[in-house]
Formats: C-alpha cells, sequence, structure tokens
C-alpha cells in the first residue's frame, strides 16, 4: 500500500511508537511555527496577486475599468502582479517547502526556529514597502526588479535570515545518502542572493540602456527557470517517490538532469532579446543554451514517468500526486514551449507580444504554483495536526486552477501568435506606419484575452477556495488526526499501488 495511508502523525510521547515516526514528528514540531508563518505569507500575498490578475484581465479588455484611480492603472498593477507572485507567494511558499522538506531529509530539528520570523516579518515588510513604491509611481521598469533597489536591499537582508536555515540544515545533516531533491533546495538557496545580488548590482552601472536590457533579460528568465525551477524540481524528486512509495527510478538519470540543468539554464536569458540591438553572439548562445536544455528536460521528464510507472492510478485518489504530476507535466511542457519561441523565425515575431507572458504563466503558475500547491497539501496536516477538511474543496481548487491556468497559458500564447503575425503582415504591406501594426495587432487579440479573463476568474474561484480551506486548517478544524488522509477517493483493498 502507497504512504498515502501509511503515513499518519503520531504523537512524539506515545509509548512503543516507532523511532522514525518519533523522529518525523519531533522535526515536524521544530518546523511547525516558521513554516506555516511562511505559507501564511505566501497564501496572502497569492490573493493579492490573483486580484490584480483579475483586474489586469478587465482592463486589458475595457482599459476604462478603473482608469479614473492612477494607482490602478495597466502600468503599475501589472508589474506589481508579476513582482507579488515572484517575491510573495512563490518565493515564500517555495522557502517554506525546502525548508521543511531539507528538515526532513537531513533528519535535522529545526533549530531556534523563533529567529526565522524576524527574517519572515522583515520579508513581508520589505514586499509591502515594493507595492506602496509601484502603486505611487516609483517602480524602476525592468521585469521582476520593479521594486525600487531599497526594498530588493531590505528583501536580500531578509532572504539571508531565512535561507540560513536551510544552510545550517544541510551542514548539521546525519551521515548517509544525500538525495536529488536535497542537491536543487541547496542549489536554489545559493542562486537566489546571486540573481537579485548580481542584477541589482549591474543595473544602472553603465547607464547604458542595452546593457541594462541585458541584465533585465537575463534576470527575469533566470529568476523563473533557475530560481523557482530548483525549487520546484526539488519538490516533484520529494513528493512523487513519498506518494508513490518507490525510490526515484534512476539516480543516474537524477544526476546528469541536475548538473546539465545548473550549467545550461544560466545562459538562456539572452534569447528574450532576438531581433534587438545586442550583440548577436549573446542571442546565439542563448539559443543554444535553451536547445540543450533538452538534456535536463528529457533527464527529469523520463525520471518522473519511469518513477510512476504502474502507479499513475494514485493520481485519482491524492491531491498531493495530482497537483504535482500536473505542475511536472507542465514543466516539460513549458520548457519545449520556450525551445519553440527562442528560434529565431518565430522569437523575432512573438517576443514582444502576448506569447513572452504566456511563457512566463506556464513556469510561474501551470508548473511551479500546481507543485506548491500539491506539497502544502502533503506538509500542511503534519505541521498542524489534523487532515484537510472536505475532498470537495481540494476538487474545487484543482480543476479551477487546473482549467484556468491550463486555459490562460493557451489562451495567450495563441493571442501572442495572433498579435506577431499581424504586426508581421501589416508591416510588410505598410513598412511606413508602424502605429497601424499596434493597432491592428490589439484588435487581432481581443478574442483570446477575453478567454484569458475567463480563466482568471476560475483561478481565482479556486485559489479563494483554496485561503478558506487553508484558514480552516491553521484554526485547527479540519478532520481529526490520525484518521486517514484527505482523498479524492477511497483506495481499495488490493489495488496495485
Amino acid at each position: 500500500m502507497s504512504v498515502i495511508t501509511s503515513e499518519i502523525n503520531t504523537p512524539p510521547a506515545r509509548k512503543g511508537a516507532d523511532p522514525n515516526q518519533v523522529e518525523r514528528a519531533l522535526i515536524d514540531a521544530s518546523a511547525r511555527l516558521p513554516v506555516l508563518t511562511l505559507y501564511t505569507s505566501a497564501v496572502f500575498w497569492l490573493l493579492v496577486q490573483t486580484l490584480l490578475g483579475v483586474i489586469v484581465a478587465f482592463k486589458v479588455n475595457w482599459p476604462g475599468f478603473l482608469a479614473d484611480c492612477s494607482w490602478l492603472t495597466y502600468g503599475r498593477i501589472f508589474p506589481l502582479q508579476n513582482n507579488l507572485m515572484l517575491y510573495g507567494w512563490a518565493s515564500l511558499a517555495g522557502i517554506g517547502t525546502a525548508l521543511w522538506a531539507l528538515a526532513r531529509l537531513c533528519r535535522v530539528e529545526l533549530p531556534r526556529p523563533t529567529l526565522l520570523l524576524c527574517g519572515i516579518g522583515f520579508w513581508n515588510f520589505a514586499l509591502l514597502a515594493g507595492t506602496l513604491a509601484i502603486l505611487s509611481g516609483n517602480g524602476r521598469g525592468f521585469q521582476y526588479l520593479d521594486f525600487p533597489g531599497y526594498v530588493f536591499g531590505m528583501l536580500f537582508v531578509a532572504y539571508i535570515l531565512v535561507a540560513a536555515w536551510g544552510v545550517i540544515l544541510f551542514v548539521n545533516r546525519r551521515p548517509g545518502h544525500i538525495y536529488i531533491s536535497t542537491w536543487y533546495f541547496i542549489a536554489a538557496l545559493f542562486w537566489f542572493p546571486w540573481l537579485i545580488g548580481g542584477a541589482n548590482t549591474l543595473i544602472g552601472v553603465a547607464n547604458q540602456g542595452v546593457f541594462d536590457a541585458v541584465v533585465a533579460a537575463w534576470f527575469a528568465q533566470n529568476m523563473l527557470s533557475l530560481w523557482l525551477t530548483a525549487l520546484g524540481l526539488g519538490a516533484i524528486y520529494y513528493f512523487i517517490p513519498k506518494v508513490v512509495g518507490r525510490p526515484i527510478h534512476s539516480y543516474y538519470f537524477a544526476s546528469v538532469g541536475f548538473w546539465t540543468f545548473a550549467i545550461f539554464t544560466v545562459w538562456t536569458g539572452v534569447q528574450r532579446l532576438t531581433g534587438g540591438p545586442v550583440p548577436a553572439w549573446m542571442v546565439t548562445v542563448s539559443v543554444g543554451a535553451t536547445i540543450l536544455m533538452l538534456i535536463p528536460v528529457a533527464m527529469v521528464s523520463a525520471n518522473y514517468f519511469l518513477t510512476m510507472r504502474g502507479s499513475f492510478n494514485l493520481v485519482y485518489h491524492s491531491p498531493t500526486l495530482r497537483f504535482v504530476f500536473y505542475g511536472a507535466i507542465a514543466f516539460t511542457i513549458a520548457n519545449l514551449v520556450q525551445l519553440i519561441g527562442s528560434f529565431r523565425t518565430i522569437g523575432i515575431k512573438t517576443q514582444w507580444s502576448w506569447f513572452a507572458v504566456g511563457q512566463d504563466h506556464l513556469f510561474a503558475y501551470a508548473f511551479f504554483t500546481m507543485v506548491m500547491f500539491g506539497a502544502m497539501y502533503y506538509i500542511i496536516p503534519r505541521l498542524t495536526g489534523c487532515e484537510w477538511l472536505s475532498s470537495t474543496f481540494i476538487k474545487l481548487h484543482f480543476w479551477g486552477s487546473a482549467y484556468g491556468f491550463g486555459m490562460g497559458v493557451v489562451m495567450l500564447l495563441a493571442a501572442g501568435f495572433s498579435q506577431g503575425s499581424m504586426q508581421a503582415t501589416v508591416h510588410q504591406m505598410d513598412p511606413t506606419n508602424p502605429q497601424a501594426d499596434f493597432l491592428l495587432s490589439v484588435f487581432a487579440t481581443l478574442p483570446f484575452m477575453r478567454g484569458f479573463s475567463l480563466a482568471q476568474l476560475l483561478v481565482s474561484l479556486g485559489q479563494a477556495i483554496f485561503a478558506v480551506h487553508f484558514l480552516l486548517m491553521l484554526l485547527r478544524l479540519g478532520r481529526p488526526s490520525g484518521l486517514k488522509p484527505t482523498l479524492f477517493a477511497p483506495i481499495q483493498e488490493g489495488i496495485k499501488s
């Protein structure tokens, strides 16, 4: 029988309890306060950025919506939504998952967990300061670097206060095998300060638009495909084997996938500037690295499919596995779409269109966010001591998110192709009137953007249900601990799992 039904929270004081169970209970107790605080903060910013996403979707279709309020203009709320998604929801949820998983994998209790709360509080204060800065018109205008420099300084300090505990756990780990999830989590913890430190140091130093554009493109791509992807893959490698109850299929695949991912990903950012006023060799190297990313993508994809071989039926039962598996498939698709978009003949038409936004949504939402939801459905019962209250709530959350993210990405990619093709066609017909290119391409995207607005409403419904369910768990109003986990459907005895 799978660990879906076998791992139940056991009080550490229970006489005769399994020593491994007792150890897990002690580790969970040490991580309870900081991880739940990270998750609570993440869910709050998730709701804020989801609300902003709905406003953005309506503004795209009806530009006059909230047009009288300067703080809610499209040029402010769209970058704010992106930054709150990355630094609010995604980073906080990813760090919380990484710290809990590292504590379990290293078999070490989280030392002095209350000190982590200072860093988390400072992180949230920095996000609040950045939100007010962008809404008041003081953003910097670079993707994922819209917060003023002083806000990133605050985030950097807060991150050190939080991420240091991950390194402490790794340094003090029990002797034994280092799991592939640990590799990804520890690497991610080092990559984040390198990315934001390097980008914020270089932006504006040379006072050259082209140089700043290259740095910004490199940073934006790597925050998604290096920082978030490393956290997401670490979670995939942890939860798929955990739920199906068998080790990862191939450690060789995992090792090759990790090292090729670490080597090639960092070079992929400049392909965002195909056709721009940058040295051609930069774009060529970036496109080449994007093609070589097929190696780690193939290794990772083969590994999780082969690990689940014979256990795909568990996706029907386990909330954790269903969310994580959806995200794992989205990871493969996201990299293939990125590869297609990097080709010059396609990228030169789509890079300044909704297609680029669709690519980012694939990584940030369809892949990473779904994996984090799956992780939270597994971790939170072990921290709160109760099971999720309603499988119906989880189903509504999954289908709202799955259909919403999927439909939203399809609409954005289709809008991007339509927009780029229209601009190219009109420009060939009348190269002396660039304004006509833009206006006609905007009208061509309207049907797709209305579909995107509907997708945002579905996502909002799913996130609202999840937030209510999460609040009930924090208040310990779920099903009593010791019962079977909350599954989509009960597992019948005799089913191979």
